[in-house]
């Protein structure tokens, strides 16, 4: 990752602040601990703190057009920018670097907002047209690469990370209650809102241009949900054969890389898959890494065994106890800049250190599978539960619940409790939030310790009925 800061002063009233750009760079230097740039005119002042991984000796940052008439900072992986490269070269472009970020600079001079169309990658970055006095930021399909901005006495601020807006001094970093009521129900915050006033998140698949005259936000992606009878009706054999390819070169995209690249072995299907794949196919002397942990519930180390083994890969192992996981909280909240509802992210926060520590910039995950796969339990608890919603009063249909919760089921004393939890909403299964409103009704008790300011501030704000 590459962190990318910004203010671009659009009422043209004062230039902006080194001492200020600066302040906001540092605070997220752990973001590109390699070398940082700035690019200031009399609009305008961007930032980049760089992790360099393609072109390490050339892809300083900030990166201008031939003329210089644009510039640009940027976060992210473009993985098809060698194919993208050759295209505009064949169109009279001609590059200094051999980076992906020129490439969307090139690109974006072709074709303005249009680029965004033919990247395949992960990214936010921010466009500075010298001539329009113009200020364009994008973000990728789904929101990999972060990207907040807020906007204050007629000037936009940027950054990859909230704490360098605050470092700005400009915002005083108070907690938005509306905010707190979305968190303490969906875990997170709807989008282009965070968990502090006026500090807000460019949505995903979406791009924001900004100059003295306007001010235009939107969307140029959208997850592609098609009817019923546009769905292609295969058997699983036949899905596996059309998947295994389109795996296998979104792994190798992925490895492109001019430093070495890692990856996570749980010992759990997914990563174990992602390990499979490369070091059969691609680098048989990967490195590995994976988690231990003190409680034993949780302890997969047999299976990364199994499969470091199998594979025949260097493995690292860390082993996590209790109080690491406690020890590290409040690094992993300073990180992930909103309230966490669970601990689950401080063992992944540490395994990236570790990564970081071996001297590894890259690793491949496993993250994402249980969303593309369906892998996650509350997508088959809700074909069982719309199942059942047929016949509501049936006492056979809600025990296939068991298949999913065996454990559960085998206590007498909790079944009939789990069996109503699940029967919350039977009776309306056509409510768009009918696979997740049980769980968010669950969540939501927590705001029974809201102070009463809070929840008269709050009054009759539902956050379900603004997802709605």
């Amino acid at each position: 990752m590459c962190g990318i800061t910004g203010v671009f002063n659009f009422e043209g009233h004062d230039r902006v602040s080194m001492q200020m750009l600066n302040r906001m760079n540092r605070v997220i230097r752990h973001r590109g601990p390699d070398e940082w740039g700035i690019f200031m005119d009399d609009r305008i002042g961007m930032g980049s703190m760089r992790l360099s991984i393609i072109d390490i000796r050339n892809g300083t940052q900030p990166i201008h057009n031939g003329d210089k008439t644009l510039w640009i900072v940027y976060n992210g992986e473009i993985f098809n920018f060698q194919e993208l490269k050759q295209d505009l070269c064949r169109t009279g472009h001609r590059f200094y670097t051999a980076t992906d970020t020129e490439v969307v600079l090139h690109l974006y001079e072709q074709y303005g907002a249009d680029c965004l169309q033919r990247l395949n990658g992960q990214f936010a970055f921010a466009i500075w047209d010298t001539r329009k006095k113009e200020l364009f930021l994008a973000r990728d399909r789904v929101g990999i690469r972060p990207l907040h901005y807020a906007i204050a006495n007629g000037a936009l601020y940027f950054a990859s990370e909230i704490k360098s807006l605050f470092a700005s001094g400009k915002f005083d970093g108070k907690i938005d209650p509306f905010a707190l009521d979305q968190i303490f129900t969906f875990w997170t915050t709807l989008p282009n809102r965070t968990a502090f006033e006026n500090i807000h998140e460019l949505p995903p698949g979406h791009w924001l241009r900004i100059s003295r005259e306007n001010f235009e936000m939107r969307k140029y992606w959208d997850f592609p949900l098609l009817p019923r009878d546009e769905h292609l009706d295969l058997t699983p054999s036949e899905i596996c054969e059309q998947v295994r390819p389109m795996l296998f070169d979104a792994v190798k995209i992925r490895l492109i890389a001019d430093v070495p690249v890692g990856s996570y072995l749980s010992g759990g299907l997914d990563s174990s898959g992602i390990t499979a794949v490369i070091a059969r196919h691609f680098n048989k002397d990967v490195q590995t890494f994976g988690m231990r942990f003190e409680e034993t519930d949780f302890d997969e180390s047999v299976h990364q065994g199994q499969m470091t083994n199998f594979l025949n890969v260097a493995h690292r192992e860390l082993l996590v106890s209790n109080k690491d996981i406690a020890d590290g909280f409040e690094a992993m909240i300073w990180h992930s800049e909103k309230p966490v509802l669970r601990t689950a992210p401080v063992p992944m926060f540490l395994l990236s250190r570790t990564v970081s520590d071996s001297g590894l910039k890259v690793v491949l995950t496993g993250e994402g599978a249980d969303e593309v796969f369906g892998g996650y339990d509350i997508f088959k608890e809700a074909l069982i539960r719309r199942f059942w919603a047929r016949q509501p009063n049936s006492r056979i249909r809600p025990e296939l619940l068991s298949t999913i919760y065996p454990d559960i089921f085998k206590n007498p004393s909790m079944k009939q409790s789990v069996i109503n939890f699940f029967r919350q909403g039977i009776d309306t299964p056509d409510d768009p939030l009918f696979s997740h409103l049980i769980r968010w009704n669950n969540t939501k008790r927590i705001k029974t310790f809201f102070s009463d300011d809070l929840k008269g501030h709050l009054r009759d704000y539902n956050c379900l009925d603004e997802l709605r």
